[in-house]
């Protein structure tokens, strides 16, 4: 590992490190870190290492010195990690470590410019204003000098946060081929043209999106908007999404305030395709309202608008576990500020290689404990139900 300590001394030393992130754990144990990543960051005037180590659904933040942080990567890297990506404005350091311990560093292009650093620096979007982006100028959320509206910046600040999201879970889409993605409930598809833009303008990835919705209007619109970008590799198409059949297998499947089922119905597809990367921002879930019964409950139930709102996060809760049970990590994430929309949670779930058969077990029995308390019963464990009884059964 000398040649792996030398390079974390290096790049943490002298101040070459932009980003950094440790991944694919070999003890996926709970208690222990599925991801660390590591940024400079400018403190009184000193430079230093901010650390974020994720644990579970949580995420721990440590400042350190730039040597700290080299004898931290480098410890992580090889005693726990599989894999790393250190980047700096001018390469990127892919690390590979096998079973034995041994190694393997590959220096690459680089994919990252240098960044401000500091607490109270402008905001870093990774669609950053003042470059014109075609599709934000055609929606009009930019002018032609690449300047936001004003009435448009919730928007554009949105789109950026959803990136944000994405650019964390890349390194589970393959990269020796062509991403397949399904975007289920597409709508107006800001979001849509930005994925297929970051994936492929600005990442240089090879992408299919295929965009669906109810909507037949919105869909032509779209679909001429994609001609008109040049977007090869995007398209729309009108369904239902418990009706589609237009993908036999998807490595993402993103769906976005689809109503009440129908974003079940899109999680059962993303199961069934093996989707390395589920992003999901429910909406109006009605289901659970309507079956939810517990007199414990009731100083809450009473409450029409208090059960409205519990009927909501128990129904993502109950998803996210699903989806746990299904193979997936799941974490439930603010999608943007709740003053701008009260449905701002996204499930982001990422397909696990390896699943702890104890730990899942526990998590059945929690999970029925929990839907038999609500007297629930959920559209998604009933169109799981081939895959996930047996675990439930052994619970």
């Amino acid at each position: 590992m000398e040649e792996l300590r030398k390079l974390t001394e290096e790049l943490c030393g002298e101040g070459k490190l932009l980003h950094a992130v440790l991944s694919n754990p070999r003890n996926k144990a709970e208690g222990l870190p599925s991801k660390l990543k590591a940024k400079p960051v400018l403190l009184k005037g000193e430079r230093m290492v901010q650390l974020e180590k994720t644990v579970g659904a949580k995420a721990y933040h440590e400042n350190v010195t730039p040597k700290e942080a080299a004898a931290k990567l480098a410890e992580w890297l090889a005693g726990h990690f599989r894999q790393g990506l250190l980047q700096t404005a001018e390469a990127d350091y892919q690390v590979l470590v096998d079973k034995r311990g041994k190694a393997a560093i590959l220096r690459k292009a680089a994919t990252k410019q240098q960044a401000e650093m500091g607490h109270n620096r402008k905001k870093q979007y990774l669609l950053e204003e003042g470059i014109p982006v075609p599709f934000l100028v055609k929606l009009g959320v930019m002018n032609r000098e690449g300047k936001v509206l004003a009435p448009k910046y919730d928007k554009f600040r949105q789109i950026n946060r959803y990136l944000e999201m994405i650019e964390d879970v890349t390194e589970y889409l393959p990269r020796d081929r062509t991403v397949r993605i399904v975007d289920f409930g597409c709508g107006k598809s800001y979001l849509t043209f930005a994925l297929y833009h970051y994936l492929v303008a600005v990442r240089g990835m090879k992408a299919e999106i295929v965009g669906l919705d109810l909507k037949a209007d919105v869909i032509a619109h779209c679909s001429a908007l994609a001609e008109e970008f040049g977007y090869g590799g995007l398209r729309f198409q009108t369904g239902d999404i418990s009706q589609y059949e237009g993908a036999e297998q998807a490595d993402m499947v993103v769906t976005l305030h689809a109503c009440d089922t129908a974003t079940d119905a899109a999680l059962e597809k993303a199961v069934r395709w093996n989707a390395g990367v589920i992003l999901s921002v429910p909406c109006c879930q009605h289901e659970l309202n309507r079956q939810i019964k517990n007199e414990l409950l009731s100083p809450m139930l009473d409450h029409g608008l208090i059960k409205e709102r519990f009927s909501a996060l128990a129904t993502d809760s109950i998803r996210a576990s699903l989806l746990e049970l299904a193979g997936y990590r799941t974490q439930l994430l603010e999608f943007i500020d709740m003053e701008h929309t009260p449905k701002n949670i996204l499930i982001r779930a990422v397909r696990q290689p390896q699943t702890d058969r104890k730990r899942l077990a526990a998590q059945a029995r929690s999970y029925l404990a929990f839907r038999d308390m609500l007297h629930a019963e959920p559209y998604l464990e009933r169109a799981l139900r081939d895959i996930l009884q047996p675990l439930l059964e052994e619970a």
